[in-house]
């Protein structure tokens, strides 16, 4: 399960590219991945258990909630009082699900005693990012993977779905932030070289002073089963546990 590359410093990268047409074949690893996953399973049980902290899952774009089941499941399963958005499908407005979800996981946060972690896949965790940027108190750690930092779509095979004016309000708004506030928030930040929807160099994270960077050996759909990906999950919300709890 521990088949990765850390890095506690952002790792060198080349600048990130614009993508094209996915290599579907090369992104579907997800069978071999369930079997990976089924001999990873007693590495998963053995895994430290959470104490009811509360986690909230973030889909990609154009994916439905129900992705990001499996991974609640498991968290479930290992004692988190894990959620999915509630929000349905991805659609992509980033500023309307973070004006969404703010109230919720402030009222989360309150209820537990507890901050609350977020788990982003993709744009998912552009949305997951943000709202850590707004209400960092109610925040306890951040894990995204595939998740692009620098250039809101630019970099993604999703580009094609907003106009030119868009993408470059999109980049000016991201440096501004990135700038002016940097996320503060713990953050793990996994990426994949065999990324096709998402250009690997834009998932670097050279703005936030608490992040690290997991590089595994998946694909950007892959990775919402790869047991790699699950272990770093587990692992990052047992050391926000360990710290102080308190929203």
């Amino acid at each position: 399960m521990q088949n990765y590359k850390i890095y506690h410093s952002p790792p060198p990268a080349p600048a990130p590219t614009a993508m094209g047409f996915p290599n579907l074949r090369g992104e579907w690893k997800v069978g071999s991945e369930a079997v990976r996953l089924g001999l990873s399973s007693p590495q998963l049980i053995r895994a430290p258990r959470g104490h009811g902290e509360p986690v909230l899952l973030l889909p990609g774009f154009k994916a439905p909630e129900t992705s990001m089941y499996p991974l609640r499941r498991l968290l479930r399963l290992k004692g988190y009082d894990a959620h999915t958005w509630g929000l349905g499908v991805n659609q992509g407005d980033v500023q309307s699900y973070v004006d969404a979800l703010k109230p919720r996981i402030k009222e989360l946060s309150e209820s537990k005693g507890s901050a609350v972690a977020l788990i982003g896949w993709s744009l998912g965790g552009v949305v997951a990012r943000e709202i850590a940027r707004e209400i960092p108190q109610h925040v306890s750690t951040i894990v995204t993977y595939g998740t692009p930092v620098i250039g809101g779509p630019s970099f993604t095979v999703g580009a094609a779905s907003y106009s030119a004016a868009d993408r470059e309000h999109i980049n000016r708004l991201i440096r501004e932030r990135n700038a002016a506030n940097p996320i503060q928030t713990p953050l793990a930040i996994v990426f994949t070289r065999g990324d096709t929807i998402v250009s690997w160099p834009a998932c670097i994270d050279r703005f936030s002073p608490n992040a690290t960077h997991y590089e595994v050996d998946a694909t950007h759909f892959s990775m919402g089963i790869d047991p790699t990906v699950w272990g770093i999950v587990l692992d990052r919300l047992q050391q926000a546990s360990s710290r102080s709890p308190g929203p």
